[in-house]
């Protein structure tokens, strides 16, 4: 199923992927790394709201709120390499591609449309998880908050994913299955799509509402292009 606000007459020139819940099936693994994580430093029964909470967050953002939040006596530092640790196994053996993802990616080479990803992952695992799904190599880049610092709360990391495309704003499709994500890339003026994550069900109607395009699955991305 595909909902669209927007004429496909507006040409795309370049395409940027999020990467958890939009190419790879993986937001479940967060919402139980957190828990588990809390639980391991004393915290025997974490808010069920807390992975919703740190989801907006960059890597650095979501450890300090752990260590405020909850009272933990430990640094950042540990904090980001002991997730990091804990969630690795799965990013390296177990997470797949989400359904229809490199048939998007044949669809997009074929067009000759160049594409990266954005995303608030740690870089080691996103890259882990590309090269053993044996799609790493074919995307221009892979932007994290090592480059930039202020995540996705902030339009930098998709206006540099637009610059590395050789497309302006208008032109690059911005593929994103969270809220404040899309909220951010269509106020610095891009084209965005919306595709269906269950973790983000709560938010649909108002992704929906944003979004120049709404898909229930990547092979409607098709139609878009």
């Amino acid at each position: 199923m595909m909902k669209a606000k927007r004429s496909r007459d507006n040409l795309i020139k370049g395409v940027i992927f999020d990467l958890d819940g939009t190419l790879l099936d993986s937001m479940t693994v967060w919402s139980s790394i957190d828990r588990e994580f809390l639980i391991e430093n004393g915290i025997s029964d974490p808010p069920p709201e807390v992975s919703d909470v740190v989801k907006k967050m960059t890597v650095d953002e979501s450890s300090q709120y752990f260590i405020d939040r909850f009272g933990l006596h430990c640094t950042k530092e540990y904090v980001i390499k002991r997730i990091e640790d804990m969630v690795r196994q799965r990013y390296e053996e177990q997470i797949p591609l989400k359904p229809h993802a490199e048939e998007v990616l044949d669809f997009l080479d074929s067009r000759n449309v160049p594409y990266g990803i954005a995303t608030a992952t740690y870089k080691g695992l996103a890259e882990a998880a590309l090269k053993r799904c044996g799609v790493y190599d074919r995307f221009r880049f892979l932007l994290t908050d090592r480059e930039y610092p202020a995540g996705k709360n902030y339009p930098d990391i998709f206006l540099g994913g637009a610059q590395r495309l050789g497309a302006q704003p208008d032109e690059t499709l911005v593929i994103e299955d969270s809220l404040h994500c899309i909220e951010t890339a269509k106020s610095a003026g891009f084209t965005v799509c919306g595709v269906y994550d269950s973790v983000a069900e709560a938010d649909s109607g108002r992704i929906k509402e944003l979004s120049d395009f709404y898909v229930k699955s990547l092979d409607g991305i098709i139609q878009i292009i």
